[in-house]
């Protein structure tokens, strides 16, 4: 039986290091695919597939046109079953492409966002069913809580 694609995204840093310790334990059920914005991250996930994209926020919104085509074709090509994704800004176009093609989304808040959500969670909170936060003071009808990744 084929296993379900996972395409796993983050912005490098504390979003990759949360995403990782999240997605690395469904290595062994789902086809994991990691995408992110430093090749040398590749070194982190072994043998998977691993794509890269080039960083942006809104500070230098003009490289969002190149990254959604970039995210276009990753999306095409490996017809992930669920995107997943812990930010930021790469992370939330990634899931409005993967919208468009009908996949399946979820956003996951960085832990550090303890008082309220980030500017891409609460973006994705308004279109994305699974929003998830780390932290329970920030849950809502639209964001849920079921733990943080420091959590045994």
């Amino acid at each position: 039986m084929k296993r379900k694609k996972v395409l796993a995204v983050a912005s490098l840093g504390g979003h990759w290091i949360q995403l990782l310790r999240i997605v690395k334990p469904m290595e062994k059920y789902y086809d994991v695919v990691y995408f992110t914005t430093l090749k040398k991250s590749k070194t982190m996930v072994g043998d998977k597939k691993f794509h890269c994209l080039m960083d942006f926020n809104r500070w230098n919104l003009w490289k969002i046109i190149p990254a959604f085509f970039k995210v276009l074709a990753i999306i095409a090509w490996e017809r992930p079953a669920v995107i997943i994704t812990t930010g930021a800004a790469p992370g939330l176009i990634t899931l409005m492409v993967g919208r468009m093609f009908r996949i399946k989304t979820i956003w996951i808040d960085s832990v550090a966002n303890v008082n309220k959500l980030s500017k891409c969670g609460s973006l994705a909170s308004k279109w994305t069913r699974n929003v998830y936060t780390q932290w329970p003071a920030l849950a809502n009808g639209r964001v849920h809580y079921i733990g943080n990744v420091f959590e045994n």
